[in-house]
């Protein structure tokens, strides 16, 4: 009876190369290989969380109540809201495009909203659909006009957001602001709803769950194939650290009010987004297109329809965003989707990763880059300083990100030639 040598692969000794191979397969090849992603330009989301550990350390020092679990689920209520916006920035930027009126349809959503439901007696719910599809028919109107006549995206929606607040002003006519009634269902959620601490404990285990079951799918199906599965360490580490820091996060805002509910929609919106870019037709097409929009048509991409449904996904994410803004505030009023919230919106998702030339990003930049400008808004609030010094601070921030972005795409590109 034969017996095989552990030291050999089907029958043959393992020479350096099969060594090698096994040996990167372990946690050690793991690390070289983000060292040299690193190395050659994939910053991936590294700033932004370098950045948010500074900007926490450095609050904290100056006034302890930042870091406190109140104050964080107060955070994140604000960081829901304008976040949803930015996921639909998400979308357009990765086409290498733009839509400057996601402010203005989220004021127009809530003057809708107040309009329809408190004025005219509407139900809610009917009010929210009109004000959704609204949204997306705005941005319908936008891929039309840049698929069909050719306009560029800047100039469209730099219409578009005249024409929306117009429309907002013109809804909430002389009296400029409906108040919502603070004991509905729909504005508590939006003020002070808060999940059941074992609801978000069992939350925070999920993930690193899915993590294990799709990498053992992912790893029995290459393995079928004859393919390398990768080392089972690595798989279990980056299920059990995920694992690990959601469970402390979530453990850490049981000790206050818990974990609002808005901000759990916020969530799973961004991990729906995510998954739609990352394992979809879809998301590889929406990728290549804002790669090299000519190379996608050639491949047989439908570029029209890819374009039509970044923006049609935006201006209702816009839509929804401003819907949950007017229960956050408890009310629609003039004021709704101006000031800084186009500027937020569009710098959470680039300063979280998205790139502005098109074909890169996550969904994860919006959540991320949104925690960074709610971190430094607080932050500067509780110090009690004037909102002009948040704009320069957001103003650096953003051009810091554009700047990582610009050396990055460099290195890639001279990586990619050596």
């Amino acid at each position: 009876m034969s017996s095989v040598n552990p030291n050999s692969v089907a029958g043959r000794p393992l020479d350096r190369a099969d060594a090698r191979v096994r040996q990167d397969e372990g946690l050690a090849g793991a690390l070289r290989g983000f060292i040299d992603r690193v190395r050659s330009g994939d910053l991936g989301m590294i700033p932004v969380a370098v950045g948010l550990v500074v900007i926490s350390l450095i609050f904290t020092s100056l006034n302890p109540v930042f870091i406190r679990p109140g104050n964080i689920s107060n955070l994140l209520y604000d960081c829901a809201t304008t976040g949803i916006i930015s996921l639909g920035i998400v979308c357009v930027l990765l086409l290498g495009e733009i839509d400057l009126s996601v402010g203005s349809m989220s004021g127009l959503a809530s003057a809708i909203l107040g309009v329809l439901w408190i004025n005219n007696g509407w139900p809610a719910v009917g009010a929210i659909l009109v004000a959704l599809l609204l949204g997306a028919a705005v941005g319908a109107i936008y891929a039309t006009l840049y698929n069909r006549v050719g306009m560029p995206s800047f100039v469209a929606t730099l219409a578009g957001l005249l024409a929306l607040l117009g429309f907002q002003l013109y809804l909430l006519g002389s009296s400029g602001s409906i108040n919502l009634p603070f004991n509905q269902p729909l504005v508590r959620f939006g003020q002070n709803a808060y999940m059941p601490n074992w609801l978000s404990f069992i939350l925070a285990l999920a993930p690193g769950a899915a993590i294990m079951w799709s990498g053992l799918k992912a790893k029995a199906r290459r393995e079928a194939a004859g393919l390398s599965g990768g080392a089972l360490s690595v798989l279990v580490t980056k299920a059990a650290a995920l694992t690990i820091a959601l469970v402390a996060v979530v453990w850490f805002l049981a000790n206050g009010r818990g974990v609002p509910w808005m901000f759990g929609l916020f969530v799973a919106l961004v991990v729906a987004m995510e998954y739609g870019v990352t394992r979809t037709k879809w998301g590889r097409s929406m990728m290549a297109v804002g790669g090299n929009r000519e190379a996608a048509r050639r491949a047989g991409i439908n570029v029209r329809r890819i374009y039509m449904s970044a923006f049609v996904l935006c201006s209702t994410l816009a839509a929804l965003g401003g819907l949950l803004s007017a229960t956050r505030l408890g009310s629609a009023s003039q004021q709704a989707g101006a000031g800084d919230v186009n500027l937020n919106a569009i710098a959470a998702a680039v300063i979280g990763g998205t790139s502005l030339f098109g074909g890169r990003g996550s969904a994860y930049s919006a959540l991320l880059g949104i925690i960074v400008i709610q971190a430094i808004s607080n932050g500067l609030t509780l110090l009690n300083l004037s909102s002009s010094l948040r704009y320069m601070i957001l103003g650096g921030v953003l051009a810091l990100a554009v700047m990582v972005d610009s050396l990055a795409r460099r290195s890639r590109a001279s990586h990619g030639r050596g």
